[in-house]
């Protein structure tokens, strides 16, 4: 793929800026953008630290690279997709086993939710065996129902039938051949398999290349690497979803491992707002990167933003606007990660500054805590179960560093990693004069948020509530506690 500007694809830079302006008023946690028609990308921005090279944790988008292996597999005749699953797991046959067919996996309408959703907090080491614990039942082909667990076990099956880790196979069947990185990986889950539903490592821009052989139907540069019935197949509605009709960015329909939305598109969805939204009718495809885990709106601030100011304006392509275009590439060159923007000092700071409060019996397990300022930055100190800790945060703007919990998971899911830190992004403002608000960002393998909301009663008496959105990590940071000072 190749650049262009946007008028040369057929839009106004204006329009590509009022998106842009759109999303930072929302306050949304993005990372990075990226448009393009045809094989033109007309449109590249990245908000530091994250940048071109970054191996960004895709989410739920994983789920669409599982189809696409899928369909390889079908193509080589290494499975059908009417074979039941137990065909690949005879070990678990018997009464009550869950057996849907690979084809009713890719829709979503497996026979049984799984016991395998709550695996986060399920202690294995083999996720594979959480999938035939089912908790309920219905017909399959009926109803759709959402299973990141189905979608992980058709990954399984995929890597039973090559011998290989599935992401490893594409690239071997197409990947490489179309320019994606040779060093994307995938994130395994506790049994030795890829984490398929959730795991892939790449680019934003190996995103929009795996976009673009989707809408190309499986064919690059005149070669057709997977059949185009499959994806046709995959990319079309084979089951409604959207039970109260309501209008939503995930209520159109699912294909297989891929969303339906409005006017013709399709989609690729992960958690914290990863998506990779084709256009077939404009021959154009939107990729983003984001956190915002714990916005509800986030899905529907992004799409709205998407369905009017950018897709209605498509069309044929427009004389050189090199002011607008200029204003553009101004406005998007030094765009920087989302950080608290509230009030970055109060009086009141100084009268807690330095002073130690001891909390009462807490969630968090807390002891005790003190805060410290010094010019535009402040620390947090604290004592938990792991000892003393120190989380340095910006106020109005944020320290990047790392966060001083130890152990959480890396290349496995779920697995604690002993002297492993996450990296981390942390803001703060004073909302009102005897209130401290403090947001963690963490951008490493794995994204979550943090907020820390401390409201002082006077200067010997507070209050602090910790509230967090992550998978399965930052548990020890929940809860409310009160805290005094002598």
């Amino acid at each position: 793929m190749k650049y262009c500007t946007p008028e040369q694809a057929g839009i106004s830079s204006a329009h590509v800026s009022a998106f842009v302006k759109r999303l930072e008023t929302y306050n949304l946690s993005t990372h990075s953008i990226l448009m393009a028609r045809g094989n033109d990308i007309f449109f590249e921005c990245y908000y530091a630290p994250f940048h071109k090279d970054f191996k960004h944790r895709m989410y739920s988008v994983s789920k669409s690279f599982v189809s696409v292996a899928v369909g390889f597999c079908e193509q080589e005749g290494l499975l059908s997709l009417d074979d039941p699953m137990l065909k690949y797991f005879p070990a678990y046959a018997g009464e009550g086993a869950p057996n849907a067919t690979i084809r009713e996996m890719l829709m979503m309408e497996s026979a049984e939710e799984s016991q395998a959703k709550s695996w986060f907090r399920t202690v294995t080491d083999d996720r594979v065996a959480c999938y035939f614990k089912p908790f309920v039942k219905k017909y399959p082909h009926t109803l759709f129902s959402y299973d990141s667990a189905g979608s992980y076990m058709l990954g399984v099956i995929v890597e039973k039938v090559t011998g290989k880790p599935f992401l490893r196979y594409l690239q071997e069947k197409v990947l490489d051949g179309i320019g994606f990185s040779k060093d994307a990986y995938c994130l395994q889950a506790p049994g030795g398999y890829s984490w398929g539903d959730s795991g892939v490592m790449c680019t934003a821009k190996d995103l929009m290349l795996f976009a673009r052989f989707v809408l190309n139907r499986g064919s690059w540069e005149g070669k057709q690497y997977l059949n185009r019935a499959y994806l046709e197949a995959a990319t079309s509605l084979q089951v409604s979803n959207g039970d109260y009709g309501f209008y939503a960015h995930d209520a159109h329909g699912y294909g297989y491992q891929f969303w339906m939305a409005p006017q013709g598109c399709f989609a690729m969805l992960g958690m914290g707002n990863q998506i990779a939204l084709c256009d077939p009718v404009h021959d154009f495809i939107f990729v983003i990167n984001s956190d915002n885990q714990g916005n509800s709106y986030g899905y529907e601030h992004i799409f709205f933003a998407l369905y009017e100011e950018i897709i209605p304006h498509l069309g044929a392509p427009l004389s050189a606007d090199k002011a607008a275009h200029a204003a553009l590439l101004a406005e998007t060159s030094a765009l920087q990660l989302f950080s608290l923007k509230g009030a970055a000092c109060s009086d009141f700071a100084a009268q807690i500054d330095g002073k130690t409060f001891t909390c009462d019996e807490n969630p968090m397990g807390i002891k005790w805590l003190r805060l410290s300022f010094e010019g535009n930055e402040g620390v947090l100190y604290y004592q938990n179960a792991q000892g003393e800790k120190a989380l340095r945060f910006g106020l109005g703007r944020n320290v990047f560093g790392k966060f001083p919990q130890e152990g959480y998971a890396d290349l496995v899911g779920t697995v604690p990693t002993k002297g492993h830190y996450y990296d981390c992004a942390v803001s703060a403002d004073w909302p009102e004069p005897q209130k401290l608000r403090i947001r963690v960002q963490i951008i490493d393998k794995y994204f979550g948020n943090l907020a820390i909301v401390i409201g002082f009663r006077d200067a010997k008496h507070l209050s602090l509530r910790m509230t967090k959105k992550a998978e399965y990590f930052l548990t020890e940071y929940e809860g409310i506690l009160n805290a005094s000072a002598e």
